[in-house]
């Protein structure tokens, strides 16, 4: 049976459906479903370009690792990604006003792709393949407005919540 969660950018009033890839990615599906409701504070990409995320301390018992990965998310693409508290912590990346879970010690970034041309490149540590481990079935087109919007107007007092639908 199919798995969903509803994805929300809360103040906007926007929100998304994505099916969980259990197939393709049944270790970062089952981390994140077990771990619902997730969110925080919403930004969005600076260097893959169209992608919006929100950053979580970790919440999986045990790392799912590497299922599914690319470096070239499409439209629809729902991320799993995972940092050490130290990949985060370089200026260029803009987390100084606040947003970064300062106490964790790995860190969990859940992103949601809305447009083509994305290339997961960070000019401080090359290629960061990221796991996508849903897609989104209905709503796309309301959440890739929204999103554009926050490139244009701001993320300040936005958040992204996963929970399941």
């Amino acid at each position: 049976m199919d798995r969903h969660i509803e994805i929300a950018l809360e103040k906007r009033g926007v929100s998304c459906v994505a099916k969980l890839l259990d197939d393709r990615a049944p270790r970062t599906c089952a981390a994140v479903w077990n771990a619902l409701p997730l969110g925080k504070d919403v930004f969005h990409g600076k260097y893959a370009r169209n992608e919006i995320y929100t950053l979580v301390p970790a919440f999986a018992p045990e790392e799912p690792g590497t299922e599914n990965p690319t470096i070239t998310p499409i439209p629809g693409d729902v991320a799993y990604f995972t940092f050490d508290n130290w990949q985060l912590n370089t200026s260029s990346h803009g987390y100084a006003q606040g947003g970064r879970p300062q106490a964790a010690e790995r860190i969990v970034d859940l992103a949601v792709f809305y447009e083509r041309n994305n290339l997961l490149l960070n000019p401080d540590t090359g290629f960061v393949p990221a796991n996508i481990f849903a897609t989104i079935v209905d709503g796309l087109d309301r959440m890739a407005e929204a999103a554009q919007d926050l490139w244009l107007s701001g993320v300040i007092g936005e958040s992204l919540t996963f929970r399941r639908a």
